[in-house]
């Protein structure tokens, strides 16, 4: 935890590791344990990661993109749409060695919270663990994307065009689901 950031205590933290080699599961899960998080469940596919998801609350999904059976893109896409009795607003980081420019975009509109390339470092899941925790980014419907606002960076002198209606109505939106979380 030594890496310049602030240090919490995460001893609280549910988490489930999904992938499917084992290998890359174990490092992951070591390295959580490393940073206190002793609530670890491990799914080989994403159809054990749904079972765990709906056995007992996780606070975080820590996914490979490119797994056998149920796609991390598949999984990402069943967490957000709220059913089978999964939280929604779960924060998932997705971790990949394919980090071509097309497969973080597709993990960003499929509505993960963070991105992590392998090899996974303690250092590296531990700063999108703490981006998570310091710059909550809010939750956006749209027509066609539910998930974290994929914006990262909000300008109060911004003039381009709002496009957004939560642009105009800043408060008290039904699709704030932050705000009905908060509530």
């Amino acid at each position: 935890k030594d890496c310049g950031m602030k240090a919490y205590s995460l001893e609280n933290v549910s988490a489930v590791v999904v992938d499917d080699n084992r290998f890359m599961r174990t490092i992951i899960v070591n390295v959580l344990r490393g940073l206190s998080i002793n609530h670890v469940a491990e799914a080989r596919d994403g159809y054990e990661a749904l079972e765990e998801l709906r056995a007992s609350p996780i606070d975080l999904i820590i996914m490979d993109w490119e797994m056998e059976g149920m796609s991390g893109m598949q999984l990402l896409q069943t967490v957000r749409s709220g059913k089978r009795g999964i939280n929604p607003l779960t924060p998932v980081i997705v971790v990949s060695a394919n980090t071509i420019a097309r497969n973080v975009i597709q993990a960003r509109d499929a509505g993960m919270t963070e991105f992590l390339a392998k090899p996974v470092s303690a250092a590296s899941l531990y700063a999108r663990i703490v981006s998570i925790i310091e710059s909550p980014r809010r939750f956006v419907r749209t027509g066609s994307y539910f998930g974290p606002d994929r914006r990262r960076r909000f300008e109060a002198d911004y003039v381009g065009p709002r496009r957004r209606t939560e642009d105009q109505q800043r408060a008290g939106s039904l699709d704030d689901l932050d705000a009905v979380k908060r509530a």
